[in-house]
């Protein structure tokens, strides 16, 4: 009877132990906006748009002043987030065709277009989810035609359609019940905040509204507030301004949600968007371009984590981060085993708690194919045809090379003197320029990248009006 007892006391203690791991277990929520700029924000500079929650979150954590995108637009880099890899090792590079803009002016052929997340992939939904994690995904996708079939149990609005028809019901392609009248990025978190309510276990949450990307569509509501508020270097467009004050607002209510439900303080909270503002709705200033080009403004994204007592709160960090580094630091913070999952990110939680002040290694990306302009007469891109043209590009330390496949052309410029991307250097820094080459070539012997030679029969060379 004693052993009984002893043993009895055992099984019991032993329970409470893994109860109580389970609920220390931290929950994750990756907020991911889609098409916002780098200064869209008001913590990060603006004097025209009005983001007080998202503020005051970014407060609460550390923000990272060189923050990049996997890629300068959606698909890809929201395909690199989920992965951790460069788009190199899964292929999808653009949304739809890779043969964007007129063919006469496309010198190459570009490399074909992977438009599907290949199921081959380990992402890190399910690889939380077969770690004990209930997992949701809110708004835009992007990567298949169901979230459902990569380790989500919840799906909220997401599929293969990168933006809505329309905010307003009904939606068109975003498959969502609503009552007649409800915005979508309101809809979207009213059914987050359900999921929320419901949840008894650690959650992992892609938060990923459509906002703020087109249509751009007003919240009348707010609407009345930016006609006639004062322009601030090129962010002057009332509509988008209220798309954002309204996304704010929505983030508002989920952070007084976690903590209504005392889960914040045990929460681990990614802030940042897929790729740069899109040029002409709004502007970078002082990063070149925007959206669909691999200038500063269309790569550097706000970029903030949150972590209540891991996380010194109001800090900040210059160290330049990529999307691919949130696969290894998720796991990381899950408690998983981050060895076994291939990933060319690096795990950030080091850094966040400041136990190192600085990671040394290249960025890259890499772009085979071509991307039209939106305006050619209002743009800051290379060309007025092509917000991308084939190329690769490498960030080392304050240097960043172009490379673009054409013509064998690249520019050069040390970001810590002219983040603008104004003063091409190449001419008066070979060394530099081929000492980044070697690195930009080995890294694309190493992922296998794609590098597009084959000439395009349809290409006219004449000067272009």
């Amino acid at each position: 009877m004693k052993y009984l007892a002893l043993l009895s006391l055992f099984v019991l203690f032993n329970a409470c132990k893994v109860d109580k791991e389970t609920v220390a277990k931290p929950n994750i929520i990756l907020i991911n906006i889609d098409d916002l700029g780098y200064t869209d924000l008001s913590f990060m500079g603006s004097e025209y748009y009005n983001t007080p929650h998202i503020d005051a979150l970014a407060k609460s954590g550390m923000i990272f002043t060189n923050g990049y995108a996997a890629a300068a637009n959606c698909s890809p880099s929201r395909a690199s987030i989920m992965t951790g890899k460069w788009t190199t090792r899964h292929g999808i590079y653009t949304v739809g065709s890779s043969e964007r803009g007129q063919s006469k002016y496309r010198k190459l052929i570009p490399t074909i277009n992977t438009v599907t997340l290949a199921k081959t992939h380990r992402v890190i939904s399910g690889i939380l989810q077969r770690n004990g994690y209930q997992t949701i995904h809110a708004g835009k996708w992007h990567l298949s035609d169901s979230p459902l079939d990569y380790g989500f149990d919840i799906n909220i609005g997401g599929g293969h359609n990168g933006h809505p028809k329309s905010y307003y019901p009904p939606y068109g392609n975003v498959q969502l019940k609503n009552s007649g009248k409800e915005y979508l990025t309101d809809l979207i978190m009213e059914y987050t905040i359900e999921s929320l309510d419901s949840i008894d276990q650690p959650f992992f949450l892609n938060y990923a509204p459509y906002a703020v990307h087109t249509p751009i569509q007003p919240v009348d509501s707010l609407l009345v507030k930016y006609t006639n508020k004062t322009a601030w270097k090129g962010q002057n467009n009332p509509k988008y301004a209220s798309m954002i004050e309204n996304l704010d607002r929505n983030i508002g209510m989920l952070v007084s949600t976690l903590k209504r439900n005392r889960l914040f303080d045990n929460t681990f909270i990614v802030f940042t968007s897929d790729n740069g503002g899109l040029y002409g709705i709004t502007q970078q200033q002082p990063l070149r371009a925007g959206k669909g080009s691999y200038y500063e403004g269309g790569i550097r994204e706000p970029f903030f984590f949150v972590w209540e007592g891991n996380i010194e709160a109001c800090s900040k960090n210059d160290v330049p981060i990529t999307h691919l580094d949130l696969f290894p630091t998720l796991l990381q913070v899950a408690g998983i085993e981050t060895e076994i999952h291939a990933t060319d990110g690096i795990n950030l939680v080091p850094l966040l708690r400041q136990k190192v002040t600085d990671i040394e290694r290249p960025l890259f990306w890499h772009f085979p194919i071509y991307l039209q302009a939106y305006n050619v007469h209002n743009n800051e891109n290379r060309d007025s045809l092509f917000r991308t043209r084939p190329g690769s590009v490498i960030r080392k330390g304050n240097w960043k090379l172009h490379f673009y496949f054409e013509n064998n052309e690249m520019e050069l410029y040390n970001l810590a003197d002219d983040i603008s991307e104004r003063n091409n250097l190449v001419e008066t820094h070979p060394k530099k320029v081929e000492e980044l080459l070697v690195q930009l070539k080995t890294w694309w012997k190493g992922t296998n990248a794609p590098i597009p030679r084959e000439r395009n029969r349809e290409y006219d060379s004449r000067p272009k009006e």
